[in-house]
């Protein structure tokens, strides 16, 4: 039998002065989709306690205001809702996506998950138990394990220095009283709320009096994000790290820290990246697979941070073909700083650029997260717009002089069998170790 279950009103939820309301109204058949982005994620756990965001993200909808687990489930699933908070490095993403009908009834959950939680003991207890078979199972990945020990070389013990899931020894022994400090400082820096979708005009007015409203956008600094760029974790030792597995296959990451989203370079590398590595025609693609047929997959990975993003190739090989593997990364990893990238490539990574930002706005879903994560880091909400328009003032010289910049010091993780990784640490060390 459901529990009978009534909310009223906003009042006591959001926080209203700290909330940075963004609104997206769009056409839709009567669906809204609510991302509530809060600036504090793993990069900020605590001294010992690395997971512990993670873990009082995966607690936040297990019960919180005037509602425990159970009710909570029934009121937005009778809705026919989706409602789930996901831990970031830079932030907690508290996503909801409902009817417009329901908003009223919904919303109000954003609020009381950031500023009453219950962190019911025996939740919690069971969410640590999840992420702990959670990172059992990583261990068991080569691409995590290569990943992991990329991350190790690049930034240590610092804030992008462990998965956002944690440390296991660490995340053990977190309770639901080590959280509660933790989860009273989640509004202290307030949050973003961005609406997007079929926006009913009652629940405007609701805001409103409630006192969300659209703030002051900040301007970043530059001064700041240069400072955040993290060009000190480009100096560590060694440059090249092996994770031992008795696997089939070796899995390589071939990067570095870079910068921050929003920084004057950013959308040089951005080019690079998709140039590397976006699509069946990027020139990973076509250099290790189709020219020479060595990986089993490639790819760029280099997502948007607050401080020095990763800019990261990696690949997965034949052990037989790891070498060969190896020296292709390299030479890619050389070019980009030595030779100029050709008009016709430069084209195409702009289209690809393009409609990949196209893409990536399909749904209210996405509007929505895309603007909250835009106000979290400190940008402008017509930033994608801004970067369109920067693409017509770059050029080849341009990105290689980005590249030298900021792609001059790159580490190497490498995971597989010992046998096969210690020869490619050996040739790593010639071309590129300290």
């Amino acid at each position: 039998m459901r529990s009978s279950v009534h909310v009223v009103g906003f009042a006591g939820g959001l926080a209203m002065n700290q909330t940075d309301l963004v609104l997206d109204p769009v056409q839709t058949p009567g669906v809204l989709a609510a991302k509530l982005w809060i600036g504090r994620g793993s990069a900020v756990d605590p001294i010992g306690q690395r997971g512990a965001h993670q873990l009082l993200a995966s607690v936040l909808t297990r019960g919180c205001g005037g509602l425990d687990a159970m009710q909570m489930a029934d009121l937005v699933e009778g809705c026919g809702a989706g409602l789930r908070c996901d831990t970031h490095e830079d932030g907690l993403l508290i996503s909801l996506k409902c009817r417009d009908l329901d908003s009223s009834k919904l919303l109000p959950l954003l609020g009381w998950m950031l500023h009453s939680p219950h962190l019911n003991k025996e939740q919690v207890s069971l969410e640590k138990e999840l992420s702990l078979q959670a990172l059992q199972r990583q261990r068991e990945d080569p691409f995590h394990l290569a990943f992991d020990g990329w991350r190790h070389l690049a930034y240590g013990s610092g804030p992008y220095g462990h998965d956002p899931l944690g440390v296991a020894d660490e995340l053990g022994s977190i309770t639901a009283d080590s959280l509660r400090p933790i989860a009273k400082s989640l509004s202290e820096d307030g949050a973003t709320l961005a609406l997007s979708g079929s926006i009913p005009a009652g629940l405007l007015d609701q805001l409103q009096s409630d006192g969300i409203g659209p703030l002051p956008q900040p301007e970043r600094s530059i001064s700041k994000v240069e400072e955040a760029s993290g060009h000190e974790q480009l100096t560590s030792k060694p440059t090249v790290r092996l994770q031992p597995q008795p696997t089939e296959q070796v899995v390589m990451m071939l990067g570095q820290p870079t910068l921050p989203h929003g920084h004057a370079d950013d959308l040089a590398l951005r080019l690079l990246q998709t140039h590397l590595g976006t699509g069946m025609s990027s020139l990973l693609f076509r250099r290790l697979r189709e020219d020479h047929g060595v990986a089993y997959d490639v790819g760029v990975h280099h997502p948007a941070r607050a401080m020095a993003s990763p800019f990261v190739l990696h690949a997965s090989t034949a052990i037989d073909k790891a070498m060969t593997t190896l020296d292709l990364l390299m030479l890619s990893w050389q070019e980009l700083v030595e030779q100029t990238l050709q008009t016709a490539d430069l084209n195409l990574a702009c289209a690809k650029f393009r409609g990949h930002l196209a893409h990536a706005s399909q749904t209210t879903g996405q509007r929505a997260e895309r603007r909250a994560q835009l106000r979290g880091l400190g940008l402008p909400d017509d930033h994608d717009q801004r970067c369109m328009k920067a693409l017509e003032t770059l050029d080849g010289p341009a990105l290689r002089v980005a590249a030298s910049r900021h792609l001059t010091t790159p580490l190497l993780s490498l995971c597989g069998p010992e046998s096969a990784v210690e020869p490619l640490a050996e040739r790593w060390n010639k071309a590129f170790g300290a």
